[in-house]
């Protein structure tokens, strides 16, 4: 970047004001002031777009580098992948937690990565935006950091790909999508169930026509999380527990909502128009709290907590008049399920409980030879030339590592990103907008269309089958 500091002229210019200006907590902090709103939606609906990320292509970077924020757990894995990605450089590790950041140096010993560490209190990271050594500011830090990181990262100059959900309030997802916009800098919610593999392949299904039309998706979260929630090491400060304490509703849809999104073309063709949404009462985490408080005082104030109900179910209209069902629980002693099911008006793809199933009538799911002979008919190219190496370095099965490849390759090449600033948006705003139906009697509320009307004409993203860059290599 030369002796100018674009970083500096950004902040003395005051592009950065968004990010200095607060951030809201709570669903009902997502009605904004200004903005445009339509009826008695509570939130803001729509905005004057400035540029359209949507497609954008960024100038391409040969060395993509990279800081990340919070390297605790699922940081540190990320730090063994995008070690593993040519092109990348590992430049920055901030996290408040000074043996996080110990732990990630051991990975990366014996590489070509030697990372400035950025451990002097909780914003410290603001430093390591601030650098004239960072293209890609990843994050992966509690939720409510998210958007504000993630606006501050922009407004100095970075790219972002952030752990999801990237924002909890309607407000937040709006400053996303308006710094990307002003910036034209990349913000990604790292959606890596997407890149999974028979995701994948019925997304190439859905695209070739084997549904016929899409009518029905489903997608979930149900993930028994109550060890871990109530755990006093496994989520810095319980953040975790502290937000399943304060929200009722559906508050991590990023999993259910992405590849039947995608598959229906949301933002690009098609788009949510309304959701109602409740939620089962709490049978569970408030006797837990009060359990733990009679021996723990640490739990203490977590007792007469107003928890979230342990089943929250989610229904979305589209304007093309599909439907999707998402559900979210964290607490039930049931087996893992992400659902992701899609059905047509020629066949239906099911996923969870496995093994996933493909069917083109009401008689029967195919046979496994069929279904083997279609997986390989649909098995698009991105799985056929990184798939392998992926699942043996890992995260999630390799789907992790899939994402992280696909977004620096896209970077380096200086082609969109699979997944843009608008899908954050949307997908995180799912949270807060069924919060304020479950905590409203179920109210219909009209979903904020964050491209503000450029869905009818954007081309859809997910280049999975690689009709353009695909030449990076994972070493």
């Amino acid at each position: 970047m030369g002796s100018f500091n674009r970083k500096d002229f950004l902040k003395v210019t005051g592009l950065a004001g968004i990010a200095g200006a607060g951030f809201l907590t709570g669903c009902n902090a997502g009605a904004s002031s200004s903005g445009n709103r339509d009826g008695n939606s509570p939130f803001r609906l729509t905005h004057d777009q400035t540029f359209n990320m949507s497609g954008y292509a960024a100038p391409a970077l040969e060395t993509v580098r990279v800081g990340i924020t919070g390297v605790g757990s699922r940081g540190r894995g990320a730090v063994r992948r995008l070690s593993r990605i040519e092109g990348v450089q590992i430049t920055a590790l901030s996290d408040v937690v000074p043996e996080n950041i110990d732990s990630a140096m051991e990975i990366l010993e014996g590489t070509d990565h030697s990372p400035e560490a950025y451990t002097n209190g909780p914003e410290d990271w603001k430093r390591m935006c601030d650098s004239d050594d960072v293209d890609l500011v990843y994050i992966c830090t509690p939720w409510h950091l998210h958007t504000p990181q993630a606006v501050y990262a922009m407004e100095s100059d970075c790219h972002v790909a952030t752990e999801l959900p990237a924002a909890v309030t309607i407000e937040e997802c709006w400053q996303l999508v308006e710094t990307s916009e002003k910036t034209r800098k990349h913000c990604m919610m790292l959606g890596n169930v997407c890149y999974d593999f028979f995701e994948m392949v019925t997304l190439n299904m859905a695209r070739q026509g084997f549904f016929g039309e899409l009518i029905h998706g489903e997608g979930a979260y149900i993930h028994d999380l109550m060890g871990l929630n109530f755990s006093k090491t496994a989520y810095h400060d319980m953040w975790r527990l502290k937000e399943n304490a304060n929200r009722n509703g559906n508050i991590y849809p990023p999993h259910s909502i992405g590849p039947v999104s995608k598959a229906m073309n949301i933002n690009s063709g098609d788009k949510m128009d309304y959701l109602v949404s409740m939620s089962s009462h709490d049978f569970m985490m408030a006797d837990k709290a009060r359990e733990l408080a009679q021996e723990d005082e640490v739990f203490e104030p977590f007792v007469g907590s107003n928890f979230r109900g342990n089943m929250n179910t989610t229904l979305i209209k589209t304007r093309k008049g599909r439907t999707i069902m998402l559900q979210h629980d964290v607490t039930s002693p049931r087996p893992y399920s992400r659902i992701h099911l899609l059905s047509g008006t020629k066949g239906i793809a099911r996923k969870w409980p496995l093994p996933a199933r493909i069917a083109t009538s009401h008689h029967d799911w195919l046979s496994d030879e069929e279904f083997a002979e279609l997986e390989e008919q649909y098995t698009p190219e991105i799985t056929k030339q990184v798939g392998e190496m992926a699942r043996q370095v890992g995260g999630h099965g390799g789907m992790d590592t899939i994402m992280d490849w696909r977004m620096i390759d896209c970077i380096r090449n200086g082609l969109p990103l699979d997944m843009d600033v608008y899908d954050a948006a949307l997908w995180s705003a799912i949270g807060p907008l069924s919060e304020w139906s479950t905590n409203n009697t179920f109210e219909k509320l009209e979903v904020p269309d964050f491209t503000s009307g450029s869905w009818e004409t954007n081309e859809p993203g997910m280049d999975i089958n690689l009709e353009r860059g695909g030449t990076t290599q994972i070493i």
